[in-house]
C-alpha cells in the first residue's frame, strides 16, 4: 500500500460540532515515532485510560465515550501508526513495528512503569492485547469486539471500494459508499448511520495507511490473552459480524477467574458508538472495580 499523508488527502466532510468541540477540549502531545510523530489526544484528569482504536479508524472511534470516560480519568486517545495524525510505523507493514511504536510512545507519554487501564477496539483490541501480554504496567484490560480471534465471520453483505468514489463527480458518491460499508461492517440499526458516523468513519478510511485487515484475522488473540496478568473485561454487540459474539464470550471470557464478558443486544460490531450510554456505564463499573 502507498504511503500517504493525511494532509496530502482530499478534504473530509464537514465537521459535526461534536469533532469541533473535542478537538477544541483536547490536550495535544506529539510524541517522536521513527521519523515523524504519533499524536495523542488527552482528555479530563484522574488515573491515567489509554483508548486504542480499530482498523481503518482513528481516535474518533471514541467520540461517544470520551466525556462519559474523563470525568473519573486522564484519557489519552492515540491516533495509532498508519492511522489519523500519526506517522506510519517505522517499519510500515509490520505488527510488530506498530505495537513497539505504541509502547514506546505510552511509555513516553506516561512515564515507564506507569500502571494504567488500557482499553481496545477491534484491531485496536489486538494491539491492546499484545501491549498487555508485553512490558507495559496494565492494571486492567477491556477489549471490546476485538480482532486476532480467528473464528468465523458472519458478514451480512460485500463492502464497496470506497477509493473509486473519489473520482465520481457526484459529490454524494462517497458518503453513499460510506453509509453501505458503516450498515455492512460496524453498525447494526440503521439510525445509528447518523451524520457523526459518517464524518468519523470517511475522516478515518481517508486518513488510514496502515493495512490491517490481514492481521486481524491471522488470530493470536487467544494466545496473547493467556499471557495477560491483568484482569480482563470484553465486550461485543450482538449483531457484531466480524465474530459469533456468544461463542466468543463462552470461550475467552471463561478461562480465568479475572476474566468478565458482556454482550449487549441489538447493537453491530462499533459497540460504543451505537449503544454509547449502556458501553459508558460498564466501562465506569469495570473501571471502578479495585485493580488486582
Amino acid at each position: 500500500m502507498s504511503r500517504v499523508h493525511p494532509a496530502d488527502l482530499p478534504a473530509h466532510p464537514d465537521t459535526p460540532e461534536p469533532i469541533r468541540r473535542l478537538e477544541a477540549l483536547a490536550r495535544i502531545r506529539d510524541l517522536p515515532l521513527g521519523a515523524g510523530q504519533l499524536r495523542w489526544r488527552g482528555f479530563g484528569e484522574g488515573p491515567p485510560l489509554v483508548l486504542l482504536h480499530g482498523g481503518h479508524g482513528n481516535w474518533l472511534h471514541w467520540a461517544r465515550n470520551i466525556d462519559a470516560l474523563a470525568l473519573r480519568h486522564a484519557v489519552w486517545v492515540a491516533d495509532m501508526p498508519g492511522y489519523g495524525d500519526s506517522a506510519e510505523p517505522v517499519e510500515p507493514a509490520a505488527m510488530g513495528s506498530l505495537v513497539e511504536g505504541m509502547a514506546q510512545s505510552i511509555e513516553a507519554l506516561l512515564g515507564a512503569d506507569q500502571p494504567f487501564d488500557l482499553a481496545g477496539f477491534s484491531f485496536g483490541g489486538l494491539v491492546a492485547a499484545h501491549l498487555a501480554a508485553g512490558r507495559l504496567a496494565v492494571r486492567r484490560l477491556i477489549l471490546l469486539g476485538p480482532a486476532g480471534h480467528a473464528g468465523a465471520r458472519r458478514p451480512k453483505g460485500e463492502m464497496l471500494a470506497w477509493r473509486r468514489a473519489l473520482a465520481d463527480p457526484d459529490p454524494q458518491a462517497l458518503t453513499a459508499v460510506m453509509r453501505h460499508n458503516l450498515a455492512m461492517q460496524m453498525l447494526h440499526q440503521p439510525e445509528a448511520i447518523d451524520p457523526l458516523a459518517l464524518a468519523v468513519h470517511t475522516r478515518a478510511c481517508l486518513a488510514t495507511r496502515f493495512r490491517s485487515r490481514e492481521i486481524s484475522r491471522g488470530g493470536g488473540l487467544p494466545q496473547l490473552l493467556a499471557q495477560c496478568r491483568a484482569p480482563l473485561r470484553l465486550l461485543w454487540g450482538e449483531h457484531d459480524v466480524t465474530c459469533d459474539p456468544v461463542r466468543l464470550s463462552e470461550s475467552l471470557g471463561a478461562q480465568a477467574s479475572d476474566r468478565q464478558a458482556r454482550v449487549l443486544p441489538g447493537v453491530g460490531h462499533w459497540v460504543q458508538y451505537e449503544a454509547a450510554e449502556a458501553v459508558n456505564r460498564q466501562l465506569r463499573a469495570w473501571l471502578d472495580e479495585p485493580a488486582g
